[in-house]
């Protein structure tokens, strides 16, 4: 239904009243219907109404709030316009609201209302004559003479230039172009003020203007306006393009482009942005499959209206890929003496981590086109992995970013979300090479042994790629959709264990172990860095706290049984804290006392009155002295009783207890097995939350007795040479609430139930580590430095370990081997002779046997 086509509008119209915009005829508006009054007629006339004249709307101006109008026949505007509805839509958020699609018809003026509730409704009278134009503008222009043909035929080739000078490529530009040549020379400047972007004052003057001369009066300034602010601008955008986005604002603020620009033309309105964004792209040094899809993405941005939500995804994905470090890079400081300085400066110990550093430096200075290698540290809390990482950063002059990866279980955290999800973003990697903006930083993966899994498939497998050396130059990000190098960053790993790691995941890094500390060890690092720090967090000073490295020793000894160093340093901040109360209360009496004899006369009076001794009242007006000294007495007060003893000695009392060594991801732990036997019927029980390779060694160890209860001498309760005949046995590990699994703890099995069977104790000062066979064979096994380091903390002084481990003794500190006894055992007779004092009966008649050479 073209407007005009002979219709006449009812003489009685329900009004929508509109403070937003205005409805010229021959154009099309959407507008927002959230008022009582609208939804009231939307509701009751256009959702009821079954006829074409039903659907036939008045529109009409209204500035005043019609959600504050409480009048019941409200101040209008004279003229308005006469509309059809051709679209209802509902909706209930954020609020119940309705949105109308009216097409304008003709003029009316208003003759009087009728009735302001529950919608307003008018008497009107139909402005604009309704005849039935078929001859094009182009040729009724120039068909008649006088003002008006000349001013419809000067606006026509206005329109047209206009059109012009915009992209014709966007469909709704093309559609209105073949529009222009086919309509009526009397809706002309309507429609044409409708399309261009003025201000609802200027389309309330193209409104009401009643006759068609005044309308191309009125239209024919807006539309060259327009021209001339594309033209200026067309001429800035080719001398300076970075001057075009200041005269926009420019032409906006003086008038000659008011608000947005034109409608039509959603490049002209966004045209800075993309000229910008054109720039940064060609200024970007990407890579040329990189570059041509960003021209690509580009291309089909400027074609796209805003409307679109498309249009604010591609315009995200291109400013990302403008702002990725695709040939951005810092240099590094290859200073060989100069990192090994800042390295020692920043961490105590951790040869192995500092070698590899300096490794990598001088391998870099002789090959500049090293790939940055894979390193994985493996090692207990708190010895240092992250900060060694930071300082490796500091070292070679890089930047620094660290990604947690604990608890990740969806790979899009890594491979990054594609674009055709709602609220897609790149993964942590691409997003933080944005954050550092160079493309050769130095990355710490977190936690990477706690990586979960989920029906979102398997961050571990997405890293894959990434921890590879030979792939990893060709990185693709889900979201990017292009390849990213990495082959220039340094990825550093941290684990806790290596347990948890996928084996494929494994074998792409290089693992470097990070032992626990010495005690010795943890003095140094405790008043080279703890302290220091501590002091510093609590605002005192060395003039203030002194903690003397006996101190440091009992806290280390008698409150803390860690590998690390995290819960030693918040003993030392509970004691700067409790430090910190009694200095500020020295200050608070220093400054409150007028002399030392107005405190003494005050804690005098304060003695009579609440009994309360004289030296004690002194000491809490006298401010300290300073340095405030920590030793035994104050650590017992600050700290309370110690928590660890040196219980070693005290267990080994009765026959069948023996201690082993475990390894544990937070360190090396002491073990005590213990075993008591009663009458029964042979059988075994284990308890202590076991594993089933800890609970086949202890069956392995029965079996291994019972084979050998003759040689050793081993008999039951009643005297019978089988160990278990009418005796039941009971094998526990104590701190029953932690799982033990492993087959470490195979000597330590044998060692407790052969005390048990033959009623003699185990060394005191003893313990060991080791696996066993059927036929009495030691086997390696692993962490030997923390659980050597464990027996040096628990005060052992001999260390029964398997012979093929001897290699790992190399790995100690040389305090820990000068202060420990090492016994290296090929099989079982060897332990048992070093666990007892004085050996242990019929070892030596084994040794005697006839060895059976294999022929094999």
């Amino acid at each position: 239904m073209a407007p005009g086509d002979g219709i006449q509008i009812p003489s009685r119209l329900p009004l929508l009243l509109s403070h937003e915009g205005v409805l010229l005829p021959g154009s099309t508006v959407r507008f927002s219907v959230d008022s009582p009054r609208n939804m009231h007629l939307v509701s009751q006339r256009l959702l009821k109404g079954t006829s074409l004249k039903s659907t036939i709307i008045g529109v009409i101006p209204n500035t005043r709030d019609p959600e504050h109008d409480t009048d019941d026949l409200p101040t209008l505007h004279k003229i308005g316009t006469a509309g059809i509805a051709v679209q209802v839509v509902g909706s209930n958020w954020p609020k119940p609201h309705y949105t109308l699609l009216i097409t304008g018809l003709c003029r009316f003026s208003v003759s009087s209302l009728l009735k302001g509730r529950p919608f307003v409704l008018a008497e009107v009278e139909q402005l604009d004559q309704l005849e039935h134009y078929t001859t094009p503008v182009t040729e009724r222009a120039t068909a008649k003479d006088g003002d008006l043909g000349e001013l419809s035929n000067k606006f026509y080739q206005a329109a047209v230039q206009l059109l012009g000078m915009l992209d014709m490529s966007v469909p709704v530009v093309a559609k209105f172009r073949r529009l222009l040549d086919s309509l009526p020379r009397e809706t002309l400047p309507d429609v044409v003020a409708s399309m261009i972007r003025t201000s609802n004052k200027e389309k309330l003057q193209v409104l009401d203007a009643l006759t068609l001369e005044e309308r191309f009066k009125k239209a024919l300034p807006m539309l060259t306006r327009q021209i001339e602010g594309l033209k200026l601008l067309q001429k800035t955008r080719k001398s300076s393009p970075e001057n075009e986005k200041r005269v926009t604002n420019i032409l906006r603020k003086g008038g000659v482009l008011p608000g947005r620009q034109l409608n039509l033309d959603e490049e002209d309105e966004d045209g800075d942005d993309t000229a910008v964004l054109e720039k940064k792209i060609h200024g970007a040094k990407m890579p040329d499959a990189a570059f041509k899809v960003c021209l690509k993405e580009l291309k089909r941005l400027k074609k796209m209206p805003q409307s679109m939500p498309e249009f604010a995804l591609t315009r995200n994905y291109l400013d990302l890929m403008v702002e990725l470090p695709w040939s951005k890079s810092t240099k590094d400081c290859l200073d060989i003496q100069a990192a090994r300085t800042l390295l020692d400066n920043d961490h105590y110990a951790m040869d192995k981590l500092k070698r590899r550093v300096l490794e990598y430096l001088a391998v870099r200075q002789l090959k500049t086109s090293l790939k940055g290698p894979i390193l994985c540290f493996v090692g207990p809390p708190g010895v240092g992995k992250t900060s060694v990482g930071r300082s490796i950063a500091r070292t070679l002059g890089r930047e620094f970013h660290r990604i947690a990866l604990g608890g990740v279980c969806d790979q899009s955290d890594i491979r990054g979300h594609r674009r055709t999800y709602v609220g897609s973003m790149p993964g942590r990697i691409i997003n933080g090479l944005k954050t550092v903006a160079v493309n050769n930083p130095v990355f710490l993966l977190d936690e990477v042994d706690k990586l979960g899994k989920s029906l979102q498939g398997d961050p571990a497998a997405a890293l894959l790629e990434v921890l590879d050396p030979e792939q990893n130059h060709s990185f693709t990000d889900h979201y990017l959709n292009v390849a990213f190098d990495l082959s220039q960053v340094l990825f550093i790993a941290t684990a806790n264990t290596t347990a948890s790691i996928p084996p494929a995941l494994l074998d792409r890094m290089e693992v470097l172990q990070v032992q626990g500390y010495t005690q010795e060890e943890k003095v140094e690092i405790a008043h080279r860095h703890l302290i220091p720090n501590q002091l510093e967090q609590h605002g005192l000073t060395p003039q203030q706290l002194h903690i003397p490295q006996d101190t440091t020793q009992d806290i280390i000894s008698s409150y803390t049984r860690e590998a690390g160093v995290r819960s030693l340093e918040r003993k030392f901040g509970a004691i700067c804290r409790a430090v910190a109360v009694k200095v500020a209360e020295g200050h608070r009496v220093t400054m409150t006392d007028a002399s030392t004899a107005a405190g003494e006369e005050r804690c005098l009076r304060e003695l009579d009155d609440h009994t309360v001794t004289l030296n004690s009242m002194l000491s809490m007006a006298a401010p300290p002295e300073m340095p405030i000294v920590i030793d035994n007495v104050a650590l017992k007060d600050i700290l309370g009783l110690p928590l660890f003893e040196m219980e070693v000695s005290e267990r080994l009392t009765l026959p069948g207890v023996a201690v082993g060594l475990a390894w544990t991801p937070l360190g090396g732990e002491i073990l005590f097995v213990e075993a008591s036997r009663m009458e029964g019927e042979g059988q075994l029980t284990l308890t202590g939350q076991l594993g089933d390779v800890m609970k086949e060694s202890a069956h392995l160890a029965i079996s291994w007795l019972r084979a050998n209860a003759k040689t050793y001498q081993l008999t039951n309760m009643v005297g019978g040479p089988d160990p278990l005949e009418g005796t039941d046995i009971h094998l526990h590990f104590p701190a029953g609430a932690v799982t033990k699994d492993g087959p470490s703890a195979g000597v330590t099995i044998v060692t407790c139930l052969a005390s048990l069977f033959s009623g003699r104790l185990v060394r005191s000062d003893v313990a060991m580590t080791g696996e066993i066979t059927l036929r009495g064979l030691v086997l390696p096994v692993g962490g030997i430095k923390d659980k050597v380091l464990a027996a040096h903390r628990a005060g052992v002084k001999c260390v029964i370990l398997p012979q093929r481990n001897k290699k790992d003794l190399e790995e100690l500190p040389a305090n820990v081997r000068a202060d420990l006894d090492f016994v290296t055992a090929a099989n079982l007779d060897e332990v048992l002779n070093a666990a007892f004092d004085g050996g242990f009966p019929g070892t030596a008649s084994t040794h005697s046997q006839p060895q059976l050479t294999s022929k094999l």
